[in-house]
């Protein structure tokens, strides 16, 4: 299929990238509101170029649009592409609210075609193996399911561009931008949160409207009680790796990254000694933690073949639209308790 990418930025190099070494993929395209900018990028990977979006989703080539662009303007290019016809795989989040994401999922709907978000820490090896742990019922009863993002940015991140660090762009601050994959990746495995409380504030940046650590007390439907605590204040020489830690009355699993701090349970299956003898965790530097260009872009790549593989065969990607609600309502209702100095929010 033939991938058309909007946004020449960082995350469209990044797109590009990814897309150039997928399989059932090829780069056709790239649109940036700036001609040079989408024609450098464009260059780079034997692509054409355009700054007219009209012309761009009018191309006839053009089967599949990844949109890059800052989290609060994700709706608009999103919406031109579905009603052209094209499948579209959005960057995180795929909205900042859930009422714009059920907009773009009803023209998805409406015009038969595909809509998925980009959820690339669900594409790795220690998290097949981490999920497959978790569906099979390993933990017993699960009594705990957290997650710690405890990265950092410097005031120049947050500077280097005007949408960063702003409601109507950015949807929040490190819980919303930096987070959310971890997110995804908590819900993705414990499943759904019954009630929040929770707790922000904006500690050690400036010019900044939203904020910089959250703290959210969680209970899910299970039963299992949790944390999520976001961050990027938290300063380190390599960075702290993004952790997804379960643990129940039959085992305990802690996920740091990419690799496992601890892989134990009661009854072992077979699969545990290599498991533990390849995807324990050594001293890498956190992904991205310290540095965002810091990040390997073949989960994306694996993302873009799922969603190619699910268009193929006429089903819905395990990165779908409603599969990217969940991370999203449920920030959206740490938002409202911390807003609310606290209070318990029924999601």
């Amino acid at each position: 299929m033939n991938f058309g990418i909007i946004g020449a930025g960082m995350i469209g190099n990044f797109h590009a990238k990814a897309i150039t070494a997928m399989e059932g993929g090829t780069l056709h395209s790239v649109f940036d509101l700036n001609q040079e900018r989408a024609d450098k990028l464009a260059s780079e990977f034997g692509a054409k170029g355009y700054s007219d979006m009209d012309a761009f989703l009018g191309d006839s080539g053009l089967d599949v649009v990844t949109v890059g662009t800052p989290s609060g303007a994700h709706l608009d290019p999103t919406l031109a592409a579905l009603n052209a016809g094209k499948h579209a795989i959005v960057e995180k989040p795929l909205e900042i609210t859930t009422e714009r994401i059920d907009q773009l999922t009803d023209a998805a709907t409406k015009n038969g075609k595909t809509l998925a978000a980009v959820l690339n820490r669900r594409f790795h090896p220690g998290m097949d193996a981490f999920k497959k742990a978790a569906d099979e019922g390993r933990f017993g009863v699960l009594a705990s399911a957290s997650a710690y993002i405890k990265w950092f940015r410097d005031q120049a991140y947050y500077d280097s561009a005007g949408w960063r660090g702003t409601w109507a762009l950015d949807g929040g601050g490190a819980l919303m931008n930096q987070s959310i994959h971890t997110v995804d990746a908590l819900l993705y495995l414990a499943g759904p949160v019954k009630t929040v409380q929770a707790n922000t504030a904006l500690l050690a940046h400036e010019r900044i409207e939203v904020e910089d650590h959250c703290v959210a007390l969680l209970e899910f439907e299970s039963g299992a009680r949790g944390i999520i605590e976001a961050s990027t204040c938290c300063w380190s020489s390599d960075g702290h790796p993004a952790r997804v830690q379960l643990s129940g009355t039959e085992g305990s699993v802690f996920l740091a990254d990419e690799a496992f701090e601890i892989w134990d349970f009661k009854n072992e299956k077979p699969e545990d000694a290599e498991i533990r003898s390849s995807l324990m965790k050594g001293q890498e530097a956190g992904l991205g933690a310290n540095d965002p260009t810091a990040i390997n872009f073949y989960q994306h790549q694996r993302n873009f073949e799922e969603v190619v593989t699910a268009i193929k065969e006429g089903r819905e990607p395990s990165t779908s639209a409603a599969e990217a609600r969940k991370s999203v309502e449920l920030i959206q209702a740490i938002y409202e308790s911390a807003r609310n100095k606290g209070s318990l929010i029924s999601l």
